[in-house]
């Protein structure tokens, strides 16, 4: 009779079995494909959040005032910025499906995906020329180009693989009807690349009609569920085929898993972070000349004069760690993200790039004072907006608790209330910023740095604070005068309201 495996044992029965598919994987030449995809990802987040330097790098001179024409100008870049920035994360998304189909990759696939990621790559030179001539239709026909030859290298990828059925998950290797789905996965890659050559081809003489194409790309996988409901609602719903089940259960537009949603959010904030002491690096520097000719050769002195900039750097710092720290927090107690919560994500890290823009009007309070109101409103509505789509996730979260969230955080778990506090900090204390300074116009600066300061705190005692709460909502329950019985005496009612003799 054996004896029972020991651990050790069942460590080299492990590793020998990892090391059999690794010679195995080099007798096939193929590879697995983690360490691409997390390249790819990297690059993808990357890419994402520098598409807002155009949008920060908007050159107003101390002489112009925040009127109306640079306010429209702002808004325009914005409005842009966050298109193409959710089209990146289509893009995206669509990459890390199309590597659920695709388990493994050789040097042909390695070297296909790179040559989508240096397309990719020149996304945010097209938004540029966008932003800068938005009145040439060049920069979105640029955009629209790329886009397409995105999807024709993917579905390069797609026709490849399926060429060589090896190199496919074992799910659609081991399927019976391969054409359907390579058909089916074609249909679904391609679908944005088309709307983007309709949209490529407007931009010539109408490029408004380019725009609303390019909207419905972001919005597709939404639009196309709302046709299905809609029609079976209209006609009724309808059995697929037999044979076309297995192909349909496959959807490239369903909800991603949550540790990738988990490492492309990383990135992203990640980047966010280190796009702001860039612009310490750059702008903050004194110049040796100035050192010598205006602070006497103090380079002491010449650093104060750039204390405002690094103010606004902390606070704008430390903005970004606490909304990814609220981020984590939120993730950790999520078991699984539904589609509604992905796209509430995806918003959230849209506005989450925002920030160095956030950043770089805080930075110009002491340049131009004039015009501090409307900059603090505008950072203080990137935060908000950052923060409330954080806040609506959790909110989508608790509608499917049971299948989406620990039970700890469902309605009446121990961590629920102190979840609800975290996520909804931000949201008050920058819509309470930006109400303040509707009334209180002439300290909006001070309000503003008040907010960055109060709410780092706020985090470090929100545990506490939210115990506190709690117990005084169970302390005003305990003292509310308990209603007699109907069948009591007023005498023996009122005894019960009083406390037991010893």
């Amino acid at each position: 009779m054996s004896g029972p495996q020991t651990p050790e044992h069942t460590l080299d029965v492990h590793g020998d079995s990892s090391l059999c598919r690794k010679d195995e994987d080099i007798r096939e030449g193929t590879q697995s494909s983690h360490r691409m995809l997390g390249f790819s990802d990297a690059l993808l987040s990357i890419i994402a959040t520098v598409m807002i330097l155009p949008v920060t790098h908007t050159e107003i001179s101390p002489e112009q005032q925040f009127d109306k024409s640079i306010q429209r100008l702002l808004a325009t870049r914005i409005a842009v910025y966050l298109m193409t920035f959710l089209i990146v994360t289509v893009a995206w998304a669509a990459h890390t499906r199309l590597f659920q189909v695709v388990g493994k990759i050789d040097d042909t696939l390695a070297l296909l995906n790179l040559a989508c990621m240096m397309t990719i790559t020149l996304l945010p030179y097209t938004f540029s020329l966008m932003v800068t001539f938005p009145d040439v239709p060049l920069g979105i026909f640029l955009f629209c180009v790329c886009v397409i030859a995105i999807g024709v290298v993917q579905a390069l990828i797609v026709g490849y693989a399926f060429h060589f059925p090896h190199l496919l998950s074992p799910q659609i290797r081991c399927s019976a009807h391969r054409a359907l789905s390579r058909r089916h996965i074609l249909h679904l890659v391609l679908r944005g690349p088309v709307l983007c050559f309709l949209a490529a081809i407007f931009s010539l003489f109408f490029f408004p009609v380019s725009y609303l194409l390019m909207v419905t790309v972001i919005f597709l996988p939404y639009i196309s569920k709302a046709t299905s409901w809609c029609k079976d609602r209209l006609v009724g719903h309808r059995d697929p085929p037999a044979h076309n089940a297995e192909v349909f259960s496959f959807d490239l537009h369903e909800p991603l898993s949550k540790e990738r949603v988990e490492a492309f959010s990383d990135g992203v904030y990640a980047i966010v972070a280190t796009l702001l002491i860039l612009d310490i690096c750059e702008d903050n520097v004194p110049d040796p000349k100035a050192v010598k000719e205006q602070f006497r050769g103090s380079l002491v002195a010449a650093l104060g004069a750039y204390g405002p900039h690094f103010l606004a750097y902390f606070g704008s710092f430390a903005t970004v760690g606490l909304l990814w720290f609220a981020h984590h927090s939120l993730f950790l107690h999520v078991r699984k993200a539904t589609q509604a919560m992905g796209l509430l994500n995806t918003l959230s890290l849209a506005f989450v790039g925002g920030l160095p823009l956030a950043y770089q009007q805080t930075a110009a309070f002491a340049r131009q004072p004039r015009d501090e109101l409307e900059r603090v409103r505008l950072s203080c509505a990137i935060v908000f907006f950052a923060s409330i789509f954080q806040f609506a996730i959790w909110t989508a979260a608790l509608l499917r608790q049971a299948e989406t969230l620990q039970p700890a955080v469902r309605f009446g778990g121990q961590e629920h209330a102190f979840m609800f506090a975290k996520l909804a900090l931000y949201p008050c204390a920058s819509l309470l910023a930006f109400a303040a300074t509707c009334l209180l116009s002439r300290f909006s600066t001070a309000i503003f740095h008040v907010m960055q300061i109060a709410v780092p705190f706020a985090f470090l005692l929100l545990r506490l604070l939210v115990r506190l709460a709690l117990a005084s909502l169970r302390g005003l329950r305990h003292l509310r005068p308990a209603q007699p019985l109907r069948s009591q005496a007023p005498e023996e009612a009122q005894s019960q309201l009083l406390p037991s003799s010893c």
